[in-house]
């Protein structure tokens, strides 16, 4: 089942804090697609299949969080061209490890969205900061207590 676009209450943050948080989730998925082009270059022939299905789950993220930005009232936030990576990544070791930054990126920004939204669109955040944090956990092979926080605690 593909993500679908939703609407959502806001919370305490109002109107303009949930389409904040949209658009910082849809910001992630645009890197996260972008970065796993570069995971999918260098990744060994026995990830590729989890790359492309990775690839594949962000793309549909990023296509459902634009149409909910859009159900918002908001203009979804675009892609940048290019993105700097968070280190070099020359070999499928590092591309292992570029995968699971990415997926901890999402998870942050997912973790703001379900604080922010209400109903179904913060069930569907909370789906999506858990399948984050299930990627994180078999790029990585550990996984941390609490998903999406330590992105948050590392940003400020």
């Amino acid at each position: 089942m593909s993500p679908r676009p939703l609407k959502g209450a806001a919370g305490t943050e109002g109107t303009e804090g949930l389409l904040a948080a949209v658009q910082a989730a849809l910001a992630a998925q645009h890197a996260a697609v972008y970065g796993y082009g570069v995971v999918g270059a260098r990744v060994d022939a026995a990830r590729e299949a989890d790359a492309r299905a990775a690839y594949g789950a962000h793309r549909a993220r990023r296509d459902a969080l634009a149409r909910t930005a859009r159900d918002l009232g908001g203009a979804p936030v675009t892609a940048a061209p290019g993105y700097a990576l968070p280190f070099p990544v020359p070999d499928a070791a590092a591309a292992l490890l570029l995968a699971a930054h990415l997926e901890d990126r999402v998870a942050g920004a997912c973790s703001d969205l379900v604080r922010a939204a209400e109903g179904r669109l913060r069930q569907e955040a909370a789906v999506a900061l858990r399948e984050a944090a299930v990627r994180a956990v078999r790029w990585r092979g550990s996984g941390v207590a609490f998903p999406g926080l330590v992105e948050r605690a590392t940003r400020d």
